[in-house]
């Protein structure tokens, strides 16, 4: 059974919206003054917040399996888990912070990876270390603490200032 060769334009078409001059017809170039309100109603949320909320409860589950589990060291190891993302998060917070990173969209690009990078290598060693640093180390502590900091990430959309006022300064100058 032979297969029927199929022509690149054949292919092309199969994947062709019926409605793309549409489409393109919806999306309309901002001005200056409607970006700004856009930017003000929609502001954005610092890396350093994230960080420090992921401080905040790494703290916090460290203290309560400290207590819950009666041990020092199952609190130092949620705590270390903790820190097994702040530390990583807050040198690539620096690093996407700095001027150079904003210079330009592929400067931008290009740290953001390089930063990435550093966060995921930074991680892994302090994972790798954790049983030298962290006497008697708790691993279901530990990853507790790591897992509960990087949810923190999803939780940071959530707790984000509130725009409702924004939004009530842009509409009160329209």
């Amino acid at each position: 059974m032979a297969i029927a060769p199929v022509s690149l334009a054949a292919r092309s078409q199969r994947w062709a919206d019926v409605d793309d001059g549409a489409a393109d017809a919806a999306c309309k170039t901002l001005t200056r003054e409607e970006a700004q309100a856009l930017r003000e109603r929609l502001p954005r949320l610092s890396p350093w917040r994230v960080v420090g909320m992921q401080g905040l409860v790494g703290a916090t589950v460290a203290l309560v399996a400290a207590l819950v589990a009666g041990r020092a060291s199952v609190g130092w190891s949620a705590l270390y888990g903790a820190a097994c993302v702040v530390v990583p998060g807050a040198l690539m917070a620096r690093g996407m912070t700095s001027r150079l990173s904003s210079l330009s969209p592929g400067v931008s690009a290009v740290s953001f990876m390089l930063w990435e990078g550093v966060k995921i290598v930074v991680s892994v060693a302090m994972l790798m270390l954790a049983p030298k640093v962290v006497q008697a180390l708790s691993w279901p502590a530990l990853l507790v603490g790591l897992v509960l900091c990087i949810k923190v990430y999803w939780l940071a959309l959530r707790w984000q200032p509130a725009h409702g006022q924004a939004v009530q300064k842009v509409s009160k100058r329209n």
